[in-house]
């Protein structure tokens, strides 16, 4: 992996500005390239050929084309074949000269062969030409900004903000974000800051941007029945973990207590000779450990059974307090999720051990792993009973018997948005509470709608599904795993997100993956079976709880009122009802309301505030 910057003129000095702000994802080597309208730059964390000829950017033979490239290609060796047996030349065993002779070959077409992670930028001199895509899933970033004749991009807002730039907020993207806690794309919380979104490339030529997309998950539907579908789920996996540990320095992998990171280390022993590492995370609680340190136990348990090196990571509030202000540097856009602390530290672990990690993001939203899409299925089932009889007292009574109090309003959805809506967002009622109401915009679900639900397909919960994909999975759950991993200069590696793995799950029937609430991923856990300790197969799902909200109560309660006071920041007095905050915050440390998913958004904000505008990094 590694970071890229480019902008449309020629500063040296600037560009390796830009390469400074993110040299943390690239600590091998560094480069640049100015000429009259463009300036490019790279640093390089080496993964495979590291020597020097794996040098960015690259020039091609004809000194023409000019790449900067994050990233790898795990079919980069077929692809040089087909390209050498057309007759070109290569002087290096990197994958970046082969998607730079496979553009030259093929142009942006070349991008529908590739099967990776990347963020690339090519340079045509000869037609003064720049071409910048982002891969498929959007598994690693890039960011834009484009006003007045200006366009730069880089792999971190960062980089971006090494310029004189726009910085005014997006007060959408800030609506969205006390909403999902996170920002989705292509927004960014900066109003002239864009992500360049999964599938898209785009070209920059005569000072006009012009957008395309390259690529949709294939909406094919599969013909196999369930025992055929199961083992080419497996076969596909299989060799998505064997493509992925091809790197030229040492490998482990994040080890969890769930049945994802558990089935690639089973996958990984079927390859590996050597003893693998793994890495896990520990919270130090005095109370109720088992909830927040099952996935701990689990994975020390899956550790022993595959004889793995490991090492296990304890994190206090300390820790979080200490290191908290640089895990929201690193994140650059507004991300709220306390568990950020234990990724950050985690990765420096395990950057003293490895150069490459894998890790299990993406199984639950391409097998259905979260019990919401159970429920999604359920209630687009019990949408097909006529109107009238879902709206009387019988439906209600149903809900109550299901122990789902809210499901009287989810079964009478207006539509897929309006449930995707009550399930995916915090309360109004209570963002109301703090968010003032001159910045609070209670209809900006619409931006979401007009967006991610416009060409959906399939049944409700495959649909919802889809939404997850494109908007959790990126901007919140794969922009935690690049950003805290790289802050490091530690790549990490998702074998599930694999292109033939996740167009072969998309192909299937909602009816394969699904479980019951409390296990999905049936199909996945069947492929996988034989790679499953006894003790995982049939554990019913649970997610990764940190002891923040405890924590909010002990150790970092003077942090929070600290942050959380009106004089922290004073611009963000305009945004927010500081009085409202203090008796959130006070009824979450009384417990009267539990109120993290409030507390924890709003801190995060006033942190990233005071970096990045108060103090303008």
């Amino acid at each position: 992996m590694c970071g890229i910057n480019g902008f449309n003129f020629s500063d040296e000095k600037l560009i390796q500005s830009m390469n400074d702000k993110i040299r943390h994802r690239g600590p091998d080597d560094r480069g640049y390239f100015v000429d009259q309208h463009i300036s490019l730059g790279h640093n390089r964390l080496s993964i495979i050929d590291l020597s020097k000829r794996g040098h960015q950017p690259m020039m091609s033979h004809d000194k023409n084309y000019i790449i900067t490239y994050n990233g790898e290609l795990y079919n980069y060796l077929a692809i040089k074949k087909d390209l050498v047996a057309k007759g070109y030349k290569f002087q290096s065993d990197t994958d970046t000269e082969v998607i730079l002779n496979a553009y030259i070959d093929a142009g942006a077409d070349c991008l529908k062969k590739f099967n990776g992670i990347f963020a690339l930028a090519i340079w045509d001199k000869k037609n003064q030409e720049l071409f910048v895509a982002r891969d498929q899933f959007g598994i690693k970033p890039l960011v834009y900004y484009h006003k007045d004749n200006k366009f730069l991009f880089s792999s971190e807002i960062k980089g971006i903000l090494a310029h004189e730039v726009d910085k005014d907020l997006d007060f959408d993207s800030l609506n969205l974000y006390f909403r999902f806690l996170y920002v989705p794309g292509p927004q960014t919380i900066f109003k002239h800051i864009k992500k360049l979104a999964p599938g898209h490339y785009l070209i920059w030529k005569n000072n006009n941007l012009t957008i395309w997309r390259y690529y949709e998950i294939p909406q094919l539907k599969s013909n196999l029945n369930f025992i055929e579908a199961r083992d080419q789920v497996r076969r596909t996996f299989d060799e998505s973990v064997k493509r992925q540990l091809v790197s030229d320095r040492p490998l482990g992998l994040f080890l969890s207590g769930g049945i994802d990171s558990t089935a690639i280390l089973g996958s990984m022993s079927q390859v590996v000779k050597h003893q693998i590492k793994t890495f896990t995370v520990k919270f130090d609680v005095d109370v109720e450990e088992d909830k927040f340190n099952t996935d701990s136990y689990l994975a020390k348990r899956s550790s022993d059974y595959y004889h793995t090196e490991h090492h296990e990571l304890l994190v206090t509030p300390s820790d979080v307090r200490n290191n908290l202000e640089q895990v929201i540097y690193h994140m650059d856009d507004l991300v709220a999720n306390h568990t950020q602390t234990a990724t950050y530290l985690l990765s420096q672990l395990a950057k003293q051990e490895v150069a490459v990690v894998l890790g299990g993001d993406g199984g639950d939203e391409i097998f259905a792993g979260y019990d919401r899409y159970y429920y999604y299925h359920l209630i687009g089932r019990l949408q097909k009973i006529p109107r009238i009889l879902r709206n009387n007292f019988l439906a209600k009574v149903l809900a109550e018997n299901l122990h789902k109090n809210s499901w009287y309003n989810k079964l009478n959805a207006r539509d897929n948005f309006d449930l995707f809506w009550q399930f995916r967002v915090q309360k109004e009622k209570t963002i109301s509470r703090f968010l003032k109401p001159e910045i609070n915009n209670q209809g900006v679900g619409q931006i979401i709608r007009e967006q991610y639900f416009g060409n959906l397909s399939g049944d409700l919960a495959s649909q919802l599904m889809q939404v997850d994909f494109n908007t959790w999975l990126v901007d919140e759950s794969l922009t935690k795993t690049d950003r805290l991993t790289m802050a490091f200069g530690l790549e990490e590696r998702v074998p599930l997100l694999d292109r033939e793995l996740v167009e072969l799950a998309a192909s299937l029937p909602i009816k394969y993956k699904l479980g019951n609430s409390e296990q999905g991923k049936h199909i996945f856990k069947e492929a996988v079976k034989d790679y499953l300790p006894d003790y995982l197969y049939d554990k019913p799902k649970t997610g990764w709880f940190s002891p923040a909200a405890k924590w909010l109560r002990t150790g970092l309660k003077d942090f929070a009122y600290e942050v959380l006071s009106d004089d922290y920041n004073i611009d963000t007095k305009d945004y927010f009802d500081f009085v409202e905050i203090r008796k959130i915050l006070d009824e979450h440390i009384s417990r009267r309301h539990y109120a993290l998913n409030t507390v924890w958004p709003i801190l995060t904000f006033q942190i990233w505030y005071k970096l990045f505008k108060s103090n303008g990094k």
